[in-house]
């Protein structure tokens, strides 16, 4: 749930924004996906439209009275994108409908961020969704990847975040700007994961460290895997294209370990594409599972 937009790259515009990305990824793993968000009645709308019924994409995105929302993308020269998002646009005004509380009566797992909740408009209706998901359901995910971008974000939101979900995905520099947010800045990153895990009572925290690798916390143990190294095209994406990867594997029963070298994998991929909706490979749709692998907290040793 939340923005769907353009990148508007340096070699032109792509579709962007997390809930696409991320439902887009879930959807080669062969799960029934749908991203949710607003666009405007205008001719950047209609191609959106047209791109995810090309992809084959399933969706719930209304038409407001706001412009289709583009984001400026300017790359350095690691490739690491720095992004200029237009304000005051559509999926800043999802509305909550029927339909939409139907959908939420049958989603077993959902993709939020902060981005999106810069408007009280989206933000509502983003938390309607989730209190309208099914009560006690043991397989429930409700996935915050934090996501954060300019100033569009503050303690409120981040805090009610995070009260609802039981996953969260945030990469170093967030966990650093968050434990600032919520006065834990002495403390080492493993230490803050565990802190956050525990208050707010999640299942999973991931944290993901760049070419430092990634790892993912939870209830008494930790897994660790490293960045593979590859020939960067672009980083656009590659974040969604984890938590989807990591997310669609639980989903379909693979253990935290295999989920997460999946995960790593498609991630890696990504970056060696341009864009934030490559194909995957058939070595990531169909990953080998690994056997007792999983790893110790003891085992493990932060980058700082």
């Amino acid at each position: 749930m939340g923005e769907a937009l353009w990148d508007v790259l340096p070699e032109g515009k792509k579709i962007g924004g997390a809930p696409a990305n991320f439902a887009y990824h879930v959807s080669q793993f062969g799960l029934d996906s749908c991203a949710v968000s607003a666009i405007g009645d205008d001719e950047l709308g209609k191609e959106l439209l047209d791109n995810f019924n090309n992809v084959g994409l399933n969706y719930r995105i209304a038409q407001v009275p706001y412009a289709t929302g583009t984001v400026l993308v300017e790359l350095d020269a690691d490739g690491i994108p720095q992004y200029n998002i237009k304000e005051n646009v559509a999926w800043d005004n999802i509305p909550f409908t029927p339909e939409l509380e139907e959908l939420a009566r049958n989603t077993t797992a959902v993709c939020f961020g902060s981005l999106a909740q810069r408007n009280v408009v989206s933000r509502d209706t983003m938390m309607r969704f989730l209190d309208a998901m099914p009560k006690n359901d043991p397989n429930q995910l409700r996935v915050f990847d934090i996501n954060l971008r300019q100033g569009f974000y503050n303690k409120e939101i981040i805090t009610e975040s995070m009260e609802r979900c039981n996953v969260l995905k945030i990469n170093d520099e967030e966990l650093v700007t968050i434990s600032r947010l919520f006065g834990y800045p002495g403390i080492d990153l493993q230490d803050k994961c565990w802190i956050l895990l525990g208050k707010y009572n999640l299942k999973m925290l991931i944290l993901t460290c760049g070419v430092n690798g990634s790892y993912v916390f939870t209830p008494g143990s930790v897994s660790f895997v490293e960045t593979p190294k590859v020939e960067v095209a672009d980083t656009v994406g590659a974040g969604d294209s984890f938590t989807a990867t990591f997310i669609a594997q639980i989903l379909k029963g693979a253990s935290v370990r295999d989920a997460h070298k999946a995960a790593v994998e498609a991630s890696a991929f990504v970056c060696t594409q341009k864009g934030a909706m490559p194909r995957f490979p058939e070595y990531i749709l169909n990953p080998k599972k690994e056997e007792g692998k999983e790893v110790s907290e003891e085992q493990v040793i932060i980058k700082q």
